[in-house]
């Protein structure tokens, strides 16, 4: 008589746990994360090969010798220089639309000619109805050949176009060398269109230097071009 071949056990109960619990983290994931959908990835374009951007080549043969004259320093690495332009837009509204969100996040790589980076609350604030790890802005950090780049339009083409301006106040700096500036409309880059984003957000633009105090860094950003407000002249008694 032959014997019975051995019974497998049964796996589908253990798969259909297992795929359950899955699911179940899956969707946990996405409870508590906010889904941001990417941005607009044609907006990004890759830089040729062997571009020389015209601020990077203005600092190296003018710039620099200039204030190695002007401050009496005798290495080229002594000379103060911009390391890196970080740009934030803060989106309020995107507590309650997510689309804000994006849209601000396009608006932004358009700009900066680089994707963004999401940000989100640190601490929960009732008042606000703010909670911890919400969404409430964006930050692109600029380096290299696109941080001259940026710094180009923006003194050339941008700050004309800003309303009732007068110069930038040298008080804006922190006295490291470093320039904080806030802008009350992000329509002055020509960039942006006006169609798809009609509302005019705010966005803080910090220039970082190895200046290492502000009088050094004035020189250096107004010698690349930043139109500074002059001071008051004073009123002559007869």
């Amino acid at each position: 008589m032959a014997k019975d071949t051995p019974k497998e056990p049964k796996k589908e109960h253990k798969e259909h746990s297992a795929t359950k619990e899955q699911q179940k983290a899956k969707s946990k994931e996405q409870h508590q994360k906010v889904q941001v959908t990417e941005a607009h990835k044609g907006a990004v374009i890759p830089m040729p090969k062997g571009y020389k951007v015209r601020m990077n080549e203005l600092y190296l043969n003018t710039v620099r010798p200039a204030l190695m004259k002007e401050f009496n320093l005798t290495s080229p690495m002594a000379a103060p220089k911009i390391i890196k332009i970080v740009i934030n837009i803060g989106v309020s509204e995107a507590k309650e639309n997510i689309q804000a969100l994006d849209l601000a996040k396009e608006d932004l790589t358009v700009i900066s000619g680089q994707a963004p980076q999401v940000r989100r609350a640190k601490k929960s604030i009732s008042n606000f109805k703010l909670r911890e790890g919400m969404p409430i802005a964006v930050r692109v950090t600029l380096r290299g050949a696109r941080m001259y780049e940026f710094f180009d339009r923006f003194v050339s083409v941008s700050v004309p176009r800003m309303r009732d301006f007068q110069g930038i106040d040298p008080r804006f700096f922190d006295g490291r060398g470093n320039l904080n500036l806030g802008l009350r409309e992000h329509h002055i880059f020509p960039e942006v269109n006006m169609e798809k984003s009609p509302k005019a957000r705010g966005m803080n633009i910090t220039f970082v230097t190895t200046a290492g105090d502000n009088k050094k860094g004035q020189a250096l950003l107004e010698n690349m071009g930043m139109p500074f407000k002059k001071p008051a002249k004073p009123e002559v008694k007869n």
